[in-house]
Order: structure tokens, then sequence, then C-alpha cells
């Protein structure tokens, strides 16, 4: 891992990846597939370890501890995928013009550079958010494993996807859970209010308290332990631990410091090349066609694209129709399509243990479906009538 000098940018093979989440190990294993040659190297500033990110919604009812949920070390992947691994490494800034990376191991060249960089739990802007946990990596469920374990009264801030898994999840084990949103009902952001409703009455019958169109104003310690958790309607309660869980936001400062064109996201074609033609960008960071795909699958077809255009063959990424599958084992759902806006028309079968919802656009035609309960079979059947 020695220095270079700039005049060794120009000849550098080596694609370099930043990151070592979802993103950057599925690309990896897209590139070896293809070509079990090229130089690749994985800078990241953790230790690289493989693990099911999904698994962190699960953790309390299945009792798994932050260590276990390793499934391979970073440098049992590096050997594997016979890659060079830089662990525990901070990537402090990147000179596109000279296509090399300015690290706290030195400076390296790169011939293709993938911004691999994820996003952050986003949290509210509210006095003493600094006490909030939040559960978006290993590392920070490690951090918050002994709080999680010790918690009794458990406030989780956001019911979008995570959050409800969340709260469901923590309910299973006897904990009393309080589950907070500004939206009128849970998944707000993908699905219309009633047919959240069953969902709903499975976090009651667990005892969650579900408190929405109310915000999170404050968190303050308080005398002995615990925190008093203050909504902005006033309400006041007691928590031995808050979790925020109210999306991601992309880390887009590398990106912005290249002078590479981010908006929401790290701006992407649909090769996943980003403004500068040596750089590209995977998974949470991105933003392809104005969308943010922070979901597994898109990152999978992602780096299968990426990878064939990386070794020389350019491939455009195109998306099929994709379910989003929420593990709220009580009342699970699956989506696809679009399932919001005011133009659809809803045709609903509900039975007292499920539910399949299809919405149709203005043309009478099949845009987006929900199942729920006992008729996720229904699912794949649906997912193939829309239109692609």
């Amino acid at each position: 891992m020695n220095a270079v000098t700039p005049n060794e940018v120009g000849i550098s093979r080596e694609i370099v990846v930043i990151g070592s989440g979802f993103a950057a190990q599925q690309l990896v294993k897209s590139l070896r597939k293809l070509d079990g040659e090229r130089p690749i190297r994985l800078i990241t500033a953790d230790s690289g370890d493989e693990y099911n990110k999904p698994d962190l919604s699960h953790v309390v009812s299945r009792g798994c501890a932050a260590a276990a949920m390793t499934r391979l070390t970073g440098a049992d992947f590096a050997e594997q995928q016979r890659i060079t691994l830089l662990p525990h490494c901070q990537v402090l800034g990147i000179d596109p013009a000279r296509r090399t990376l300015l690290t706290s191991q030195g400076s390296f060249p790169y011939g293709q550079l993938v911004l691999a960089t994820g996003a952050s739990a986003a949290r509210p802007e509210i006095p003493g958010s600094e006490h909030l946990v939040t559960l978006n990596s290993q590392q920070e469920y490690a951090a918050a494993e002994g709080l999680i374990q010790q918690a009794r009264r458990i406030m989780i801030l956001g019911a979008g996807l995570i959050g409800c898994e969340l709260a469901m999840d923590i309910a299973s084990d006897g904990r009393e859970v309080t589950l907070v949103d500004l939206a009128g009902s849970p998944l707000g952001s993908l699905l219309p209010a009633a047919l959240t409703q069953p969902l709903q009455q499975a976090l009651r019958s667990q005892g969650v308290r579900l408190q929405f169109g109310t915000g999170l104003a404050r968190v303050d310690a308080q005398p002995g332990d615990g925190w008093r958790a203050t909504l902005s309607d006033g309400r006041v309660s007691s928590q031995d631990l808050v979790i925020a869980a109210i999306g991601l936001t992309p880390n887009l400062d590398l990106a912005r410091g290249a002078g590479l064109a981010v908006e929401r996201g790290i701006l992407v074609d649909d090769r996943l090349q980003t403004s500068d033609p040596h750089i590209f960008a995977l998974g949470d960071c991105v933003q392809w066609r104005g969308q943010l795909l922070p979901f597994l699958q898109p990152i999978v077809l992602g780096a299968n694209t990426l990878a064939k255009t990386l070794l020389g063959t350019p491939t455009l990424l195109t998306l099929p129709p994709m379910l989003v599958k929420v593990k709220t084992p009580r009342y699970p759902l699956q989506l696809a399509g679009r399932t919001q806006g005011e133009d659809l028309a809803w045709q609903c079968r509900w039975n007292s243990q499920g539910m399949v919802a299809e919405a149709h656009g203005e043309d009478g035609e099949l845009c987006g479906f929900v199942v729920g309960g006992d008729q996720m079979s229904a699912a794949f059947p649906l997912l193939r009538q829309l239109p692609r």
C-alpha cells in the first residue's frame, strides 16, 4: 500500500470502490463473476465485514448479538474475492483531474472509481437529538446493543417501513413500544391510510401505542436514568430509549468535494455514471431518474449492470416492477408499482385475515397493488401484470 506519484495515475487499471456495504460487496461479486483478474481495491472506513442489513429490524426478537450478524469478515471477503482491502481507511478527497484518491493511508490512483458511500440515518433537528439511537448499520447496533437489551420503554420515531418493522419486533419481546409519526397513518409515503388499518390493528394487538399526526419536539435527560420525550402536541412520556427511524440521507460529501453533480443523491445516468466519465455510483447514495432507490433489488440489478460497464461493455440499467416487502409478521405486506396518487382507483378484496388491493390508473390499467396478511401469494401474479 505505497503512495503513488502523479505520473503513475494515467496507467492504472484498478477499479477502486469506496464503501463496504451491500452495494459495494455486490458489485465486487458481480465483477469477479465476469473477470477473475482485474485489479479491484475496496476502501472502507470500517472493517468491511459482510452482514445482512435487513436483519437489523429483527435483532430483538431473534436475540441476535451484533457480532453474531457477521457472515464473513472483511479479510475473508477480500481473500475470497481476490481484491485489495483497505479497512479503517478514511477517504479525505478525490482529485478527478489526476484520477487519484487522498486517504488516511496515502494516495492511490484509480482507473475507474465507484462511490458506494451509502446513506446515514436521518435525525430530527430538535433539542436533544444527539440522544437518539439509530440502527442503520451493524456498527450502530453494536454501539446501542446494551441500551436496547436493558430498555423496557422504547419510543420509535418514524412509522415508515423500518419503524413499523422495529415496533412489531421489539413489542414481540414484551417491551412497551410507542410509535410516533407526523403522518396520520403508518407507511404514509407508500400507502393510502385505509390500506394500513389491518397493520395498525396488528400493532395495537401487541400493545404498541400509535401516536400519529404528531412529532418529537425534544428529548431531555431525566434525573436518575432514561429520557423525557416531549411530542409536538405537548404530550410527555418517560422512555428508556428513543430510536430515530425517519429515513436516510445519502452521504454526498465526497461527491460534492470532487465537484460531481448532486441533488438529493449523486446524479447518475442509465450507466450509473456520474458527471465525471471515470466515476460511477451505486446504492443508497444514488439518484437515478429522479429517484432514490434504497432497496436491495435495484442495488443487485445495478451492480450487475455496472460490472459490465466497468469491464468494457457499456450497459444501461433497466428496472422491472419490483416488490417492496414490509416484514411485519403479524400482518406482512407486499406492494409494487404506483400505490400513491389522487388519480388512482382502488379495487379491494378483504377477508378477516388479509387483503388484495389493486390500483388502476385513469386508463383502467393496473399500475400498482398491495397484498397483505394471508394473501401474500397473490403478489407474483399481479407483479407480472404490471407494465414494464
